[in-house]
């Protein structure tokens, strides 16, 4: 019991906001995708920058569509325990963050950085999480196999 409520208490984070995203969303992808605009194409210009690879166009409504699907999705498989919950928030999570919180994109004596900075490492400590939660779902069930093909003693 104690667990599922750990586990709804932290999925509330990812369920409230793609709730939130799905309201809005429209016939544009709402804000979200207004304000993802400028931080994606801040991002495109990093990659072609330093790998030299143009990225293909993406549209913003189905990049804000699919963040709402992982979040929403994920969300209520993490709640029931599933790691392909965990799976699809850390997926989520790890193309989110470098765009929404790209405090490398200014100095450090700016106020936006240290802003970007700390929302960059309470969603690292997000991924955190969810990598511990797989890991001892992992053990878990790697113990359980185990303890399965000790024999047992019988008894004359």
């Amino acid at each position: 019991m104690i667990s599922f409520v750990g586990r709804a208490l932290f999925v509330s984070v990812f369920l409230l906001s793609a709730w939130q995203e799905f309201n809005d969303f429209g016939d544009n992808g709402g804000r979200a995708a207004k304000s993802l605009r400028p931080k994606f194409n801040a991002f495109v210009s990093h990659v072609t920058t330093h790998t030299g690879q143009q990225l293909p166009p993406i549209d913003m409504k189905l990049l804000v569509a699919a963040a709402i699907a992982l979040k929403g999705i994920g969300g209520l498989l993490f709640v029931s325990g599933s790691s392909l919950g965990a799976y699809l928030l850390l997926l989520h999570q790890a193309v989110a963050t470098p765009i929404l919180y790209d405090f490398y994109n200014y100095d450090v004596a700016r106020k936006e950085f240290s802003q970007l900075f700390s929302k960059f490492t309470q969603s690292v400590a997000l991924v955190g999480a969810l990598l511990f939660f797989i890991g001892m779902k992992n053990s878990r069930r790697h113990g359980r196999q185990l303890r399965k093909k000790a024999p047992k003693a019988k008894a004359n």
